[in-house]
């Protein structure tokens, strides 16, 4: 509901994953650039024909969203925090291995937590192959053509990061947008949330670790 009200945000996806296929999921959505503007939207009742969410809609949907994440198989210690003052809004929790976070998310966008426009087959790994990677995202340029000029500039000034620390060496990677960390054990990609959107920028990489 939040993305509903800003033009400019950022997401940050983050993982951390060990040795053993096991790990850390952290997502944050952070809308503090456009806070003044949400400020005051937040005491609208719409805005571009579209109900504005209350506080208490948002905290509801996000508890919804932990209380889903919690009931995936793999998935424990699950926890979320929301900054009112920022819009800054986090969800974080372990896993036994990465595709239970697909699963998760799969299950969010079937109670329509998530957008259609939300990936969620996002990670697979490969233990006996010492592989891990970020699976290709499908164009969402079709649903992107039918928004409104209004719901088009959500998508202004948004940034998505993706980090992905390993416990393993990377020895090589598919995808060279990804920068990769001095000690070889963590990879970051930033980019226009539109640029994915668009397909201008690919996001799959495949990771081999030494």
């Amino acid at each position: 509901p939040l993305l509903l009200l800003t033009s400019c945000f950022d997401i940050l996806d983050k993982v951390n994953v060990k040795a053993d296929g096991t790990g850390e999921y952290t997502i944050i959505l952070n809308a503090s650039k456009s806070k003044t503007r949400l400020a005051s939207i937040s005491k609208m009742e719409t805005i571009n024909g579209k109900k504005v969410p209350k506080k208490t809609d948002i905290e509801n949907k996000i508890n919804e969203a932990a209380k889903i994440f919690k009931g995936t198989p793999g998935i424990s210690n699950v926890k979320t925090s929301m900054d009112f003052d920022n819009y800054i809004v986090k969800l974080s929790c372990n896993f036994k291995k990465i595709e239970n976070i697909n699963t998760g998310l799969e299950k969010l966008k079937a109670q329509n937590i998530l957008g259609k426009m939300v990936p969620t087959q996002v990670y697979s790994q490969n233990l006996e192959k010492k592989t891990f990677a970020r699976n290709k995202v499908n164009t969402f340029k079709e649903d992107y053509n039918k928004m409104s000029k209004a719901d088009k500039e959500v998508f202004n000034n948004a940034r998505y990061t993706s980090i992905m620390q390993f416990e393993s060496t990377v020895k090589s990677q598919t995808n060279n947008t990804y920068v990769l960390s001095p000690n070889k054990k963590a990879l970051k990609l930033e980019a226009d949330i539109l640029d994915l959107i668009l397909q201008k920028k690919q996001i799959q990489n495949t990771i081999l670790f030494q």
